[in-house]
């Protein structure tokens, strides 16, 4: 079902406002004393660092807050606080601050992630950081870059060969041996290769700087947002074994052109699950 286009526009303008609202929580504890946890198992050789902010519960709670006096009939996803009527017609899908090794490191990398579903499928969203004063917001029928007091549409870029592509993955640590084995096949055959980057490279895709994100382990949280700023960028979002992008995470490639994708789904096929 398609939105009423001055809902769409509705829910657009409150999206930016959801941004302001999260900003001005996390703005101040960045660089700061943020009240870091580790929500990662202690001890053992499974141990995992899984951190967490102040600034990713304070962001959360002044979006839901607004969430719930515009619009009590929608539900909520949050990666801090959980679910709120995850069946409802609209659901809000948040991740406050994607990147929270960069954001306790000190690197403007991170980024606040903001997705809407209707009807549980994907219809808008955007990838925030206020820090350099960036806002990527899509939907199906196009995104576009808010700075600096202007807005610029976003559009990917034509790379139809894998040997011209840039590419970024967050962190090859975190693969599986296979996937790691099929990383670095598409890392050998690509020009150039960045680590580190988390949702601020699938922004990048959208703005047609770079070619091909790679990630896996990623939860629904971590996606929602960002298929509509892709998508509507012209872009596309699949599985690592070329299905249509699922909403419940997993393995995602995020693309701008169809043919470099199709290229590197030779090598990640062969680690999809």
């Amino acid at each position: 079902m398609t939105l009423d286009p001055d809902l769409l526009a509705r829910l657009d303008s409150f999206l930016i406002d959801l941004n302001r609202a999260s900003s001005e929580a996390i703005l101040p504890l960045f660089r700061a004393d943020h009240g870091l946890e580790d929500k990662g198992l202690s001890g053992g050789p499974d141990a995992v660092f899984d951190p967490v902010t102040e600034a990713d519960k304070a962001a959360e709670r002044a979006i839901r807050a607004l969430i719930e006096a515009a619009f009590p009939d929608h539900g909520v996803i949050g990666e801090e606080y959980g679910e709120d009527r995850p069946d409802a017609e609209f659901v809000w899908v948040l991740d406050p601050v994607d990147g929270t090794r960069a954001f306790i490191a000190g690197l403007p990398l991170w980024t606040t992630l903001i997705g809407l579903r209707h009807q549980g499928r994907p219809v808008l969203g955007s990838i925030g950081q206020p820090y350099i004063g960036e806002l990527f917001i899509g939907h199906p029928g196009a995104s576009r870059l808010i700075s600096r007091g202007s807005e610029t549409p976003l559009r990917v870029r034509a790379c139809p060969k894998l040997a011209d592509a840039i590419i970024c993955t967050t962190d090859p640590a975190i693969l599986t041996d296979a996937e790691l084995g099929a990383w670095t096949e598409v890392r050998s055959a690509a020009r150039l290769a960045r680590l580190g980057l988390d949702a601020y490279g699938y922004a990048m895709v959208a703005m047609g700087r770079m070619d091909l994100a790679l990630d896996t382990g990623l939860k629904v949280w971590d996606v929602e947002a960002v298929i509509p700023v892709i998508q509507g960028a012209g872009g596309v979002v699949t599985q690592w074994d070329g299905q249509p992008a699922r909403t419940d995470g997993g393995q995602f490639a995020f693309a701008g052109d169809p043919a470099c994708l199709e290229a590197a789904l030779v090598a990640l096929r062969r680690s999809a699950r």
